[in-house]
């Protein structure tokens, strides 16, 4: 009855050692950014908003953005921990935006002249994930850019870090958290 016992124990130990790895990494079993190796992190559409941005360069580029975190950054931006601690992960969703024609018709009525936008498609996904040590020489921080699934190359990673240089005085976030 003993060896029953000890058997059934030894079975949800294991079963709830497999049932947590999955959790342990936090990212999917998808392709590895270059150069600092990071992937998709398994979840982070669910993840709570920081700030929400409209980004323009004329002609060429017309997007919404969402800055989405982890519970660790959330908890970071909302006590106002500088620098970041490790196992924090932030990603930017970047879609095109585009007039609707749908919700500009209900506002012609009430608003005149008002325009409204809305995501068409997704562009890209971006993601930083702190771990002072490991990526010690970019800051403590991983980068990493998705079209749909797949990374960028690595010329493109490499742009990162330099891009985030001048946030250095907000351990290299560019993101405020929205009131």
């Amino acid at each position: 009855m003993k060896r029953i016992g000890f058997l059934l124990l030894a079975l949800a130990i294991l079963a709830g050692i497999v049932a947590y790895i999955p959790q342990a990494s936090a990212q999917s079993d998808g392709d590895a950014a270059p150069i600092y190796g990071v992937k998709i992190p398994a979840g982070y559409r669910d993840w709570k908003v920081i700030a929400v941005a409209n980004f323009l360069i004329p002609g060429k580029t017309d997007q919404i953005r969402a800055q989405v975190g982890n519970d660790i950054a959330i908890k970071a931006y909302q006590e106002g921990t500088l620098p970041f601690p490790d196992g924090s992960i932030i990603a930017a969703i970047h879609w095109n935006r585009v007039a609707s024609e749908s919700n500009n018709k209900v506002l012609a009525g009430p608003f005149s002249g008002a325009q409204s936008f809305v995501v068409e498609s997704r562009m890209n996904v971006q993601f930083m994930v702190k771990d002072s040590k490991k990526y010690a020489e970019s800051g403590g921080w991983g980068f990493a850019d998705f079209t749909g699934t797949k990374p960028g190359d690595k010329a493109l990673h490499e742009t990162c870090f330099p891009c985030h240089e001048p946030a250095k005085d907000h351990d290299y976030v560019f993101t405020r958290y929205a009131p």
